[in-house]
């Protein structure tokens, strides 16, 4: 009873802590923009968004069709372009609605009071989707059905190379799924449909496998510890419904090494952006599930070893006839 009385507690402390806090900081911290036109022009602009330490990275690009570049591959979440008219704001919603509402209210805060920012949306947000409400969702989702697959696993008694191919079966069919209902149906992915639904897959995997291998370790145990780290730290610090550089630190970072923020910021580049800036979430999410099925066949080959074997029948005496 007092250890209920105390867990309890301790764990609606930890959700509030770990789903309020990064919410309640939300801010930009080294966000990377972008910065185009003569030096002379861009100045001033420069300037009033360095006034604001530690919130921008800036980049500076010679004229408007390298910040364009820059946006499409993922390098800058915007750009100011200076021009004989007034600045321009090229911005890419598709990257997070937040962050580009964020932008608009930095460079017009900045710009004099009879200069109007002028705003060009580069990579737009789907129109069925304009808020990203579809995609900052499906952290979740994603997750459980994850730790879903891998607690099945374990309670099954599955073990290893049954159990490897049940989570990949199970992982496949969830990318197929999901990406039925969030491309095909509600129009919010606009990518290719099979690489979006591969990278549904392999995020169900990385969170399925992980919970799987650790069960496979720890024992049961292994299943509360990895849906704790998937869905305490993994959705809230994946950065889904704005930015890993909008989270406080170190949350945007450690959410990023985390399946659920990798796999969102994976499926936000197949789905928006031709796959750019693809490569270090594909690894991350790679590694995770490396890790997590070796650790579910070590966890098969232990099992074999420690499993007794069955008692043998005591040799019957012969009894004297007569």
């Amino acid at each position: 009873m007092l250890v209920v009385a105390l867990l309890v507690p301790l764990l609606s402390a930890l959700a509030l802590w770990a789903f309020a806090w990064p919410a309640a900081r939300t801010a930009p911290r080294d966000l990377p923009l972008g910065v185009a036109g003569p030096a002379s022009a861009t100045a001033p602009l420069e300037h009033g968004l360095r006034a604001k330490e530690g919130a921008f990275e800036i980049h500076r690009y010679a004229d408007e069709a390298a910040a364009r570049a820059a946006i499409e591959d993922r390098t800058v979440y915007g750009a100011v372009v200076a021009g004989p008219g007034g600045p321009t704001l090229l911005t890419a919603s598709a990257a997070g609605p937040v962050v580009a509402q964020l932008l608009q209210q930095a460079v017009t805060a900045q710009a004099p009071d009879a200069v109007q920012v002028r705003t060009v949306d580069v990579v737009p947000a789907p129109a069925a989707d304009p808020r990203g409400a579809v995609l900052g969702s499906s952290a979740l989702p994603l997750a459980i059905a994850g730790i879903a697959g891998g607690s099945i696993v374990t309670l099954l008694r599955l073990r290893g190379v049954r159990a490897v191919g049940a989570l990949l079966a199970a992982s496949a069919v969830v990318g197929v799924v999901v990406a039925a209902l969030a491309h095909s149906w509600l129009g919010a992915l606009t990518g290719n449909w099979w690489a979006e639904a591969g990278v549904l897959g392999l995020s169900s995997l990385a969170v399925g496998a992980t919970v799987a291998g650790l069960a496979a370790l720890l024992g049961p145990a292994g299943i509360g510890v990895g849906a704790l780290l998937m869905v305490l730290l993994g959705n809230p610090f994946s950065g889904m419904t704005s930015a890993p550089q909008l989270l406080p630190e170190p949350a945007g970072f450690l959410g990023q090494l985390l399946p659920p923020g990798a796999g969102g910021s994976l499926l936000r580049s197949v789905a928006y952006f031709d796959g750019a800036r693809a490569a270090a979430p594909a690894l991350t999410l790679a590694v995770w599930v490396a890790l997590g099925l070796t650790a579910v066949l070590l966890g098969g080959l232990r099992g074999r070893r420690t499993r007794p074997e069955p008692a043998r029948a005591p040799a019957r005496t012969p009894q004297p006839v007569g």
